[in-house]
């Protein structure tokens, strides 16, 4: 059964999809959070691991960022990491008022740069017992580490605050190639020039997903997603990325700097947006994210 729900965020309204098991008999549920990639909506790749974890026996909430989709909040399309954090905490204080949902066994799942926004928002909010992601992103260390790119990025976050000032319009920034000639010219197998081929076609493209965003990249570049993962521990972290992904380093880091109570779970011969749809890869991710939400969430 799915119920579309809507839950506050920092007071604005997020836009949700509550997923319980069509077998459910009125006894409080294991649940799990699940987070978007930058760009995504509820719909796509999110919407898709939720419904893969209730038809398994779980509670799961997919849901629209605030300033994303159709969720509340101005301007449109904003990726703030600190804000993202924010909406994965109300997500989790809008599944403990459920009766469906043992508050006590609740997880979190972020995919792509909500593989970075959820471990963080975990690290302090311990509701969140089990904490698992997907093609991990850590957004600043992706755009951020070449310092002259660096550089240039924080200057332009500077003018474009500086016009949304004068002008009262915030501009966007393109996440996702618009052309297959744009994605053709960036270096081969990198996410970026996958994404285009998820995004830009009829395999996972949504109309509220635009693939622009008002990035702050002065506000991404002093985000560190992992550095205190060590705080999860006790709490287990598995984060579960494809060998031939270029954004496996993020997983490796995050995993690092957690401990013995992390795990690095490596799908074979995948890339990065695989895992976002490609169901031979989905169903190993699957697999091994239901054994350990069933172990961790005493599901």
């Amino acid at each position: 059964m799915r119920t579309p729900v809507t839950f506050k965020s920092n007071n604005l309204a997020v836009a949700g999809m509550l997923y319980l098991p069509d077998d459910y008999d009125g006894r409080p549920r294991a649940a799990v959070v699940v987070g978007h990639p930058a760009s995504g909506v509820k719909e796509q790749t999110a919407g898709r691991y939720a419904e893969e974890l209730f038809r398994k026996g779980f509670v799961a909430l997919a849901y629209d960022a605030a300033y994303q989709g159709e969720s509340e909040g101005e301007p449109r399309g904003l990726e703030d990491p600190f804000q993202r954090a924010e909406d994965v905490r109300a997500a989790v204080s809008f599944l403990t008022t459920r009766s469906e949902v043992d508050s006590e066994r609740i997880g979190g799942l972020g995919i792509c740069a909500s593989g970075a926004y959820v471990p963080y928002a975990a690290q302090t909010d311990r509701r969140m017992k089990a904490v698992a992601t997907v093609s991990a992103v850590d957004p600043g260390a992706e755009l951020l580490s070449d310092p002259v790119v660096r550089d240039g990025l924080l200057d332009q976050a500077g003018v474009l605050r500086t016009l949304e000032a004068r002008e009262g319009t915030a501009y966007e920034s393109n996440l996702i190639p618009a052309t297959q000639a744009e994605a053709d010219a960036l270096p081969a197998g990198t996410m970026f020039a996958e994404t285009y081929g998820y995004y830009r076609t009829p395999l996972g493209q949504h109309p509220r997903s635009t693939g622009w965003a008002v990035a702050r990249f002065d506000l991404v570049a002093q985000f560190e997603p992992y550095r205190n993962n060590s705080w999860l521990a006790p709490r287990p972290l598995l984060m579960i990325a494809g060998t031939e992904a270029d954004t496996r380093v993020f997983s490796e880091d995050g995993v690092a700097r957690a401990g013995e109570n992390a795990e690095l779970f490596d799908i074979d011969g995948a890339t990065h947006v695989d895992l976002y749809y490609r169901d031979q890869y989905v169903a190993q991710v699957v697999d091994k994210l239901v054994d350990f939400y069933s172990t961790h969430l005493k599901h």
